[in-house]
C-alpha cells in the first residue's frame, strides 16, 4: 500500500516489531499511541465532528480485527485485506458512515457486510444493539469469534445473505450496509423503522456514491453524500450486476476532471478526496479543467483515488501520463512525502503484487507533461491510481491524467 499517502507514525511500530519489541505492555502502548495518531491526523483532520463516533474510533483496537501479518498496518487510514477477497474498510469512511447514522443510546441497528467485525465493534458503544450478517462463512465466524472474545455483548452475528436482512429482529432504527449493490434490497427498506436511516454505497463496481435514506412515510428519501469504492460483494447481487467493468480494457474516469463537481464539491469517478478541489481556467493544458492540491500542514494527508480492474492476462502494459505543474512543493515529514502519480495493482484476494509511478516532484514549474509505461503482473486482477501531494506542503496541479494499455 502508499505509506505516503497517510502518517509516518506507522514507522515507529514498524521498527518496534521489527526488533521483536518489548514487554506485551510497550506493543498496546503503542498501538494506542498509533490509533490517537490516526484520530488526530486523519479522522478529525477529514471533518469528523460527532464526538461519541470520534471517541469509539480512539478506543477500539482495530489492530485485533485485522490478520496478524497486517497488525503493522492497523492504523494506516487504509483498507486492509482480510481474505476470501474482502478488506476491512479505512477508519475514516468507518467513522463517517457511523457520523451519518447518527446512533442513538437506545438504538437497533443493524449492518450488512460484518467483513472483520470492526463497524460492528465502532458501533457497539454507541447503540442498545448491533445485528450484523456476513455472507462468507469463514469471516463470519472469524467476526464471531473476535467480537465475544473482546467483550461486544451487543452484539449478535449471523452468516447468511444479508440483503435480506434479519426479519425476526426487525424493524431497526439504524441500517448500515458495507457492500455495494447497484440499488437498495428491498427487504432492507421494509425492516427500517419509519423515520428510520440507511446508509449505504450504491452503483457501479468502481463507481460508487454513498448514500443516506430516510424513510418518510414507508418510502427512502436519498441523500447523495460523495463518492466512495468498496470492493466487489461476494454471492448472486455481484454476479448479476447489469453493467460490468472490462478487465482487458481498463480506463480512468474523469481523468481530465471535465464533469462539475456536485453539490458537495466531491470530483467525479474519483473519492477519498483531501485538500483538493476542480478549477476552470484557460490555463488548463487539457479541456478548460484541472485538479488542484493545496497544503500547507507537513505530513497532512492531500489525494485524490480511484479504482478499476485489470487483468495482468490480458493486459501486459500500460502506460501512465499526466499534465503536472507545481508551486513552491516541499517534501513532507518523510522523504516519500512528495506529490506523484502512482498505480498499485491487486491480485484476486486484494494482495499488493506491485506498484509504479510518475515522480516524485518537488519545487515550482509550469505545466509539462509526465508518460511512462510499465509491465502489468501477470496476477493483477484490480487496481489503485492515487494523485496528490502525499504529506508534502505546496501546490500541484493535475490534468488529463490518462491510462492506455496494451496487450
Amino acid at each position: 500500500m502508499v505509506r505516503t499517502n497517510f502518517f509516518p507514525a506507522v514507522v515507529m511500530l514498524m521498527a518496534l516489531f521489527a526488533n521483536g519489541g518489548n514487554a506485551n505492555g510497550q506493543r498496546v502502548a503503542s498501538f494506542e499511541e498509533l490509533r490517537n495518531r490516526l484520530v488526530d491526523e486523519e479522522i478529525l483532520t477529514a471533518g469528523i465532528k460527532d464526538q461519541r463516533v470520534v471517541e469509539s474510533i480512539r478506543k477500539t483496537p482495530r489492530h485485533d480485527f485485522v490478520p496478524r501479518r497486517l497488525r503493522n498496518f492497523a492504523y494506516y487510514d487504509m483498507a486492509l485485506p482480510i481474505g476470501d477477497q474482502q478488506t476491512i474498510s479505512s477508519p475514516f469512511i468507518v467513522a463517517y458512515m457511523t457520523e451519518c447514522l447518527e446512533p442513538q443510546p437506545e438504538d437497533k441497528v443493524l449492518e450488512i457486510g460484518t467483513g472483520s467485525g470492526y463497524q460492528a465493534a465502532v458501533l457497539s458503544p454507541l447503540v442498545k444493539e448491533v445485528y450484523t450478517i456476513e455472507i462468507v462463512p469463514s469471516l463470519g465466524q472469524r467476526a464471531r469469534g473476535v467480537l465475544r472474545q473482546l467483550g461486544y455483548s451487543n452484539v449478535s452475528t449471523k452468516i447468511g445473505d444479508g440483503f435480506l436482512g434479519w426479519a425476526e429482529h426487525a424493524p431497526f432504527d439504524k441500517i448500515i450496509v458495507t457492500c455495494s449493490p447497484e440499488s437498495v434490497p428491498k427487504p432492507l427498506v421494509e425492516q427500517l423503522k419509519e423515520g428510520g436511516r440507511l446508509v449505504i454505497p450504491v452503483g457501479e463496481r468502481y463507481q460508487q456514491t454513498m448514500y443516506l435514506f430516510k424513510k418518510v412515510d414507508g418510502k427512502l428519501e436519498s441523500e447523495a453524500l460523495r463518492p466512495t469504492l468498496f470492493v466487489p460483494m461476494t454471492g448472486e447481487a455481484e454476479d448479476a450486476r447489469s453493467k460490468l467493468p472490462n478487465p482487458k480494457n481498463p480506463e480512468l474516469e474523469n481523468g481530465s476532471f471535465e464533469t462539475p463537481v456536485d453539490d458537495s464539491g466531491f470530483i467525479s469517478g474519483w473519492y477519498y478526496q483531501r485538500q483538493a478541489e476542480r478549477i476552470e481556467a484557460d490555463d488548463a493544458p487539457h479541456g478548460k479543467a484541472y485538479v488542484r492540491f493545496s497544503n500547507q500542514t507537513s505530513g497532512l494527508g492531500s489525494r485524490l483515488l480511484q479504482g478499476l480492474a485489470i487483468d495482468g492476462r490480458h493486459v501486459r502494459e500500460i502506460e501512465l501520463s499526466t499534465w503536472v505543474k507545481l508551486e513552491g512543493v516541499v517534501v513532507g515529514e518523510t522523504p516519500t512525502e512528495l506529490p506523484n502519480l502512482m498505480i498499485t495493482f491487486y491480485d484476486d484476494q486484494r494482495r499488493e503484487v506491485g506498484q509504479n509511478w510518475l515522480g516524485p516532484w518537488r519545487g515550482t514549474s509550469e505545466w509539462r507533461k509526465e508518460s511512462q509505461s510499465f509491465a502489468v503482473p501477470g496476477a493483477a486482477r484490480e487496481a489503485i491510481v492515487r494523485i496528490g501531494l502525499f504529506g508534502a506542503t505546496g501546490e500541484a496541479c493535475f490534468d488529463q491524467v490518462l491510462l492506455n494499455s496494451s496487450r
